[in-house]
């Protein structure tokens, strides 16, 4: 009988610890894949890997759920073994209730376009704050869980004349003089050397994430890196702007380094299929007719800002003053890092008279981290349909596959149409 119930008890632990591997291992890869996936750097050297790492993030974060199923059908049993060990109840709770937390949260990202964007935008921000504060436990946990901290260690310290007891171990209660064990001293080091390199850039985020959005866009006007003279003046509705001010924070994302403009080396085109080419020289391009509108930006990435107020020249009155010719079947635009391109077909740019060519968001001109001086914005789609730089527009008479959909996006980007 004794024989049997150590051999339950030998397969339960060894169920425990192959749980606990995998876990770790999955944390591991969605971790990794999920820096990559943020990091602006690999936006543009990865290419299209980074679709892929985009699935393998989304495949790995949905099997995450496995393992939990998996624990929760032996928690009973580890719950009673844990009665006497209340830290260690803390922290299964703590981790389920991470990974719980990153699955839903996941789960919402991946399948935005049901949920729609504003709950895309707190999945997004409750991802993230998961992230900053789960990551750091998790690694933590899981160092200062390795076999070789466990062992009991034994130090010299010295008496109070000032000779070594060789023998005396550092644990508290076997020696009054002794402060911190080895395996406390390190742990201690540990937490404070993960809370010194994460601490700073958490800070930054909870700052940029929710301070309404003010701080995050003065900063933007304030290191503007374009150097176009004079600046756009403001129509009345711009200034205040007409939407009450966005709501939220950008997230600046780019494909190539951030390029700035000067008058000397700037230009806007119209040309391709047209009757009449277009080039204009940023004084000209300023004496254009402008509006103003207000609507929402929208990343496939999850996040929004609310309620932009944006002014610039109207897509449809650029075209109709070059002249569009029969044979032209789609828009492409340019942008001004000479990399990125995107384009709408002539028939979603008749459905659509909101789509500006703007030079001005809530009553400042566009910043360069946020494609500044002139930007498309078309807002009935996802943002990488809103060329930042934009200096060139080019009717054709076929196709165009725009930089991110020859990577893997949807070439109809409509936030809720289907």
């Amino acid at each position: 009988m004794k024989t049997w119930l150590g051999r339950i008890r030998k397969g339960y632990g060894r169920k425990l610890v192959s749980l606990h591997t995998w876990n770790g291992w999955i944390v591991l890869v969605l971790a990794l894949t999920g820096l990559i996936l943020i990091s602006g750097l690999w936006r543009g050297v990865l290419g299209e890997v980074r679709v892929w790492i985009k699935w393998a993030h989304i495949v790995v974060g949905i099997a995450s759920i496995v393992p939990v199923i998996y624990y929760l059908l032996l928690a009973a049993k580890h719950w009673k073994q844990l009665r006497s060990k209340s830290w260690q109840r803390v922290n299964v709770l703590i981790v389920l209730f991470l990974l719980l937390g990153w699955f839903g949260s996941g789960l919402v990202l991946w399948q935005f376009k049901w949920f729609g964007p504003a709950n895309a935008n707190m999945a997004l921000v409750i991802h993230d704050v998961l992230t900053w504060v789960g990551l750091p436990y998790i690694i933590y946990h899981s160092i200062t869980r390795l076999k070789w901290l466990k062992e009991p260690a034994k130090l010299t310290v010295r008496s109070n004349k000032g000779t070594p007891d060789s023998d005396t171990s550092l644990h508290p209660a076997a020696n009054p003089q002794a402060v911190y064990t080895r395996r406390a001293f390190i742990k201690l080091t540990i937490g404070a050397g993960l809370a010194i390199t994460l601490g700073p850039s958490f800070l930054q985020w909870v700052g940029r994430t929710f301070s309404g959005g003010s701080t995050n866009l003065e900063y933007l006007i304030e290191n503007d890196a374009n150097r176009m003279v004079p600046p756009p003046q403001p129509l009345p509705a711009s200034a205040p702007p007409i939407g009450g001010g966005s709501q939220g924070n950008f997230r600046v994302y780019t494909v190539t380094p951030i390029p700035s403009f000067s008058n000397a080396d700037w230009s806007f085109t119209v040309d391709g299929l047209v009757d009449q080419p277009l080039r204009f020289n940023w004084e000209a391009f300023l004496k254009l007719p402008r509006v103003a509108e207000v609507s929402d930006f929208h990343c496939v990435t999850g996040w929004s800002v609310y309620k932009n107020t944006w002014e610039g020249v109207p897509l449809k009155a650029l075209l109709a003053q070059a002249g569009v010719r029969t044979e032209a079947r789609t828009v492409k635009f340019y942008s001004g890092d000479g990399v990125y391109t995107d384009s709408l077909s002539m028939e979603q740019v008749a459905d659509m008279d909101d789509v500006l060519v703007a030079v001005m968001h809530d009553g400042q001109p566009i910043p360069s981290d946020l494609g500044g001086p002139v930007k498309l914005i078309v807002p009935q789609m996802y943002a990488y349909k809103s060329v930042k730089w934009l200096n060139r527009i080019e009717l054709i008479d076929g196709d165009h596959d725009g930089y991110w959909i020859v990577r893997g996006y949807a070439k109809d980007a409509w936030v809720t149409r289907s």
